[in-house]
Formats: structure tokens, sequence, C-alpha cells
């Protein structure tokens, strides 16, 4: 059993990203449907408020860390992680397994534009990557479960879920089982970053904890309230914390 790290209420795995990919693999060589989620600032903060959200987190097979913030925090209270394991490092070292592998991979979220972008360019980038599926992210309650059967039906082995938090992780969490998929994953923006949408901070940003600062400047209006408002509560949620160790 992996070991694990308990901070704000959200268990976590303490891997590396090539202990985390290793763990992937097994997960496919099962065939079990499991669920991945990658949390930061954000997602602990919503966790702390949504006890259901919370749940789902910690009934995932596998946690990683996004986000040097957490990193610090984990660190300053006697709980070091490894390293960081991004949601998009974690995408592609996927996608090029999934090509040497052979395994099956669907894409969900996005725009039909991005989505379909990212299938030609992974195709094109990784030879013999098979994309079993893909669909954009945005669909009706009534055209729900038509997504859940097409995506059941493609018999993939990855599925990565480009759609806010933390719809993808209820998503995920409603119908993992019935979509029996071994490995699925919610990896939010990546999409838009992969075919240029957007752009993704300097790596020096990433590692002074900054790229979030980058994300805002790139979308100010949009990301406002999360990061000057909702966001400010994880550091009560530290201090709490830090408080009963």
């Amino acid at each position: 059993m992996t070991a694990r790290i308990v901070m704000m209420g959200c268990q976590i795995d303490n891997l590396s990203m090539d202990e985390t990919v290793q763990k992937v693999e097994t997960f496919v060589r099962a065939g079990t449907p499991q669920q991945h989620v990658v949390v930061n600032v954000d997602k602990l903060v919503k966790a702390s408020r949504d006890p259901e959200l919370r749940r789902i987190i910690n009934d995932c097979a596998l946690v990683n860390v996004d986000g040097m913030p957490v990193v610090w925090a984990a660190r300053l209270l006697g709980k070091p992680l490894k390293e960081r394991v991004t949601g998009i490092d974690l995408f592609e070292a996927l996608m090029q397994r999934a090509a040497i592998a052979g395994w099956r991979v669907f894409l969900l979220g996005a725009t039909e534009e991005v989505v379909a972008a990212v299938k030609r360019a992974y195709e094109a980038k990784y030879r013999g990557l098979i994309i079993a599926g893909y669909r954009n992210g945005f669909w009706s309650v009534e055209e729900e479960i038509g997504v859940v059967e097409q995506i059941s039906a493609a018999r993939a082995d990855l599925l990565f879920v480009a759609i806010s938090s933390p719809k993808k992780e209820q998503f995920l969490g409603r119908y993992q089982q019935r979509m029996k998929v071994p490995f699925a994953m919610g990896v939010g923006g990546t999409f838009d970053i992969a075919v240029g949408k957007t752009k993704r901070a300097p790596v020096w940003m990433q590692k002074s904890g900054l790229e979030w600062f980058y994300r805002f400047l790139q979308e100010p209006r949009r990301m406002f309230r999360r990061y000057f408002i909702d966001d400010l509560a994880f550091v009560w949620l530290f201090l709490k914390e830090a408080a009963h160790r």
C-alpha cells in the first residue's frame, strides 16, 4: 500500500512522477476502474467546504499534488512530499507511455475544436498512439448518460477529463465504475495548453510557485475571484492544521 499523508482532510500519495506512472501501469494491467485526482490550493479549499468532494478525493486510488504552495505547506507541516506531480506533466508522460504500450485513450473535455486538435497533435507526436474516442466537454443533463455510454463503448485504458473542478471529480465519482476505464484522470485546462490556446508559465515561475499568477495574467477576469478571494482560505486552513501538530 502506498504511503499517504493527510493534509487538510485530504489523503495524498507521496510519490514521484516515475512512481506515479508505474502505479498507473499496475491499474491498466489489473483492468479494474480506478480514479486519479490532483490536489492544489483551490481543490483543498473546495474540499474543506464540500464533504462530498472530500470523500471523492479520499476514495481515489491515486492522489498527487499539483501546486508548489501545497508542497511547501506539507514540508512546513512535517509531511514532506517527494515532488510535485503536475496534471499536465503526468498527462504527457502517460500519452507517451500509451503509444509504447498500445493503451487505448479517450479524450473528454474542452471545446470541440480544442479536443479534436489534441487528438491530431498527439497522434502526430507519438506514433502508434490509439485515440479510441473523443468528445467535447459540453453536454446537458439529459445527454450525460450518452456520454458515459460512448466512453464505455470505446474500451479505453486511459480517460482524460478536461472540465472544471469539482465537475470532473463528481462526474468520475458517479460513473467511473460504469465506464469501466482502468485509469481515469481529470486534467483541467491541460488540453488548452497542449494545443497552445493558453500558455504554460515559464519553468522558473513553475518552480517558484508562481504558475497560478501567470494563469491569472492570461485570464484576469475569470481567475480573480478564485485566486484573490476564495483561495485565501488556504492560509487559514494551513494555520489551523499547524496549530494542531
